[in-house]
């Protein structure tokens, strides 16, 4: 029988590939179809122009009490000298339910820590919609899920307006002018160089959502003209695609008037003792966003008060927002449904499916105090393989053996052949939830090619021949394959998985996997950390394989495109480069880097398809990550609530606590409950002691 020769790229071995082992290139099927699942609402469609716009209006309005307490004491300017010189307007016609009343409290709960309030610093803040609270980005893309797709683009945030050079390689953007951090300092260009300049540029620094130079594009540069002007420079003519990128969470300004003192290029401090310059104890940290933190208990709450130098109005000129407080309980994210569902929270993203069939009992009772409604399969689990063979994460000789299994094609498909996707979807939930997933684009979504779509159905003989083809076979008898002699001494096969133990479904999943590799004679070992240990392990690249929950990339593709391949040394989740910047691509990740780059290059439409039908045969064929599950999210909210919009998904360009505009919702008066923990007070000075 003709044997081929394989090399296992970097370990100097020539590993001899059985035929039996090489058929299993051919054991492609036909992927089943997702069961039928409609979403529960449809959002109702419109332009960007019936959403907001920038103009100056003839009278500004706030709540009673601030002008009381505040303005008359003379502790702060009027209102309309607080907002900008043209405030963000959003247009009544396109709120649900039409003007709102001040007043009450969105009661969250999460199960993340916040580590500190330095975001652009790397510092988690606990996630659940805290950062999205606080932060404010140069472009918004969380509403565009109610965009016509014909006007879909990014929307004018603290950029207003932009306008491209006629060779399409400079933008030239506007920022909102006169508008102020809650703190009373003005907003400019200087806090958007000092982003830039001091942390994206600085490979020290790692921003917390993965900011890189390569994420705006190889060789992009930035400059302010003006306090309110800066112009971008870029390599390629017209890359639209980019303005995605300063969405959030990857061009969200910090203050730099707070922050620029603690930085190492501007202090004594190290970059260690910059990250953690704003512990979780810091009060009153300066936002952009509609409200700023007052309190904060560890693993009890987190309270955020309103802006009063908010820069967003209504179009009868009531500053936003309408809500007074936003709390986030800190407990699990598993209690966050149950108390959603329950009414003692207000907002949840239902993600988690092991708690569908309850929640889904529950909001159908009449007493119910909260709505439940079901989008599309936006969430999708991989397990995703260090690819990084180059000293990414400073590997060990047994982990540097993985990363070398890792990069072979036949170990990937062995992996995933040997994976039963239907039995992993129904441990977490029976019903039409679930559908197998191989890896890629969710199934679904607009760029989605089924006929591109590579799938290697569940076989344990095939995967077991493709092992037995490398040469891992069990050598000592205890039932683990082992390296070849040469290789890690002729260890048994053991690969830490890495997965958040703050998800439950995450956790699930990642015992399916261990169980599943026993048969195969692979010892996987759970290595479970909590949110922000888990983060740093996986930016460290100190890990083996780890089980991900997917982002905006795989959902809407034109968010974060960059993240789609290694275009950048420290831009892809599972293959980064060393220490030296160096990556080390595979021949098949060269071709993906080839088309995202030509994907992000062009504006045209059915280029555009095309390429991404590409992407996903190279993806799927190649087994580039090994996709575990597909599911749809429900949105869980508080029926006292107003201007909900119609057909909000959980997560498609942003999570929901972005998509449904938290500014724009209020509670009628009638419905309003007493909530607040801090009625009638404002946050107070950067660092003093709670609100004011």
């Amino acid at each position: 029988m003709r044997k081929h020769i394989y090399a296992l790229s970097g370990a100097g071995l020539l590993l001899s590939v059985s035929l039996t082992a090489l058929t299993a290139q051919e054991h492609s099927g036909a992927l089943p179809a997702p069961p039928d699942f409609a979403a529960q609402s449809e959002p109702n469609f419109v332009s960007l122009s019936d959403i907001q716009e920038f103009r100056a209006l003839d009278k500004y309005n706030e709540p009673d009490w601030v002008t009381k307490k505040f303005v008359e004491a003379g502790t702060l300017p009027p209102v309309a000298e607080r907002l900008p010189k043209e405030p963000l307007v959003y247009k009544t016609a396109n709120m649900p339910d039409g003007v709102g009343v001040y007043g009450d409290v969105m009661r969250h709960v999460i199960g993340g820590r916040p580590e500190g309030w330095n975001y652009i610093g790397g510092q988690a803040q606990g996630w659940g919609g805290i950062d999205i609270g606080l932060s404010e980005c140069l472009t918004r893309t969380g509403p565009l899920f109610t965009v016509k797709a014909e006007e879909l683009e990014p929307m004018p945030n603290l950029a207003k307006s932009w306008e491209w050079s006629e060779d399409g390689h400079t933008l030239t953007m506007h920022l909102i002018e006169g508008a102020k951090w809650s703190d009373g300092d003005p907003f400019d260009s200087e806090d958007l160089m000092f982003y830039w300049e001091d942390h994206v540029l600085d490979a020290n620094v790692s921003p917390l959502n993965g900011a890189t130079p390569e994420t705006f594009g190889v060789g992009t540069t930035l400059e302010a003209i003006d306090a309110y002007t800066v112009k971008w420079t870029f390599k390629e003519a017209f890359p639209k695609q980019y303005l995605w990128a300063m969405a959030y969470g990857t061009f969200c300004p910090g203050p730099a008037h707070i922050q620029k003192p603690q930085h190492p290029k501007y202090s004594s401090n190290t970059y260690e003792q910059y990250k953690n310059a704003f512990p979780p104890e810091f009060m009153n940290m300066p936002s952009m966003g509609a409200w700023a933190v007052v309190e904060y208990r560890p693993d009890d709450i987190v309270v955020m008060r309103r802006n009063p130098y908010y820069w967003k109005v209504d179009d009868q000129g009531n500053q936003l927002p309408y809500l007074n407080e936003m709390h986030y309980r800190l407990s699990t994210w598993s209690d966050r449904d149950v108390q959603a569902v329950a009414g003692s929270g207000d907002f949840s993203n239902l993600e988690q499916a092991e708690n569908y069939v309850e929640s889904l009992r529950r909001s159908a009772e009449d007493t119910a105090p909260a709505r439940l409604q079901f989008g599309a399969r936006t969430i999708g689990y991989a397990l995703q393989p260090n690819l990084s063979s180059n000293g990414w994460g400073e590997p060990d000789t047994r982990a540097q053996a993985v990363r070398e299994l890792n990069r072979d094609l036949n170990f990937r498909k062995a992996i995933s052949i040997g994976l039963d996707r239907q039995r992993l979807g129904e441990s977490l939930v029976r019903g039409p939830f679930t559908a197998i997933y191989p890896g890629g684009l969710y199934a679904g979504t607009s760029f989605y090619d089924a006929a591109s779509t590579v799938y290697y159905p569940h076989d344990l003989e095939v995967a077991k021949s493709l092992l037995d083809g490398l040469g891992l076979v069990d050598t000592d008898g205890n039932g683990v394959r082992n390296f070849p002699a040469d290789t890690a001494n002729g260890a048994d096969v053991e690969i830490t998985l890495l997965a958040n133990s703050d998800y439950g479904t995450d956790t699930n999943l990642a015992e399916g996997v261990i169980a599943m590799m026993e048969p195969l004679g692979l010892r996987v070992i759970a290595n479970f950390q909590q949110g922000n240990a888990r983060d740093d392990a996986a930016t460290a690249g100190q890990f083996d394989w780890a089980v991900n929950r997917q982002g905006a990339s795989m959902v809407s593709i034109v968010q974060n495109t960059a993240e789609l391949a290694p275009t950048g040394p420290r831009v892809h989740p599972f293959h980064r480069g060393g220490t030296d910047g160096t990556l080390d691509l595979l021949p098949f990740e060269e071709e993906l880097v080839a088309v995202v780059n030509k994907f992000i290059a062009t504006n045209d439409n059915a280029e555009r398809a095309e390429l991404m039908k590409q992407y996903q045969r190279l993806y799927t064929e190649n087994v580039y990550s090994i996709g575990l599950t597909q599911y749809p999210g429900a949105l869980i909210v508080n029926k006292r609530f107003a201007n909900i919009p119609a057909g909000a998904p959980i997560f498609m360009f942003n999570w929901a606590e972005d998509s449904v505009i938290r500014e724009r919702l209020y509670v009628p008066a009638d419905k309003q409950a007493d909530h607040e923990l801090h009625p009638e007070t404002l946050p107070g000075e950067p660092g003093s002691a709670g609100p004011v």
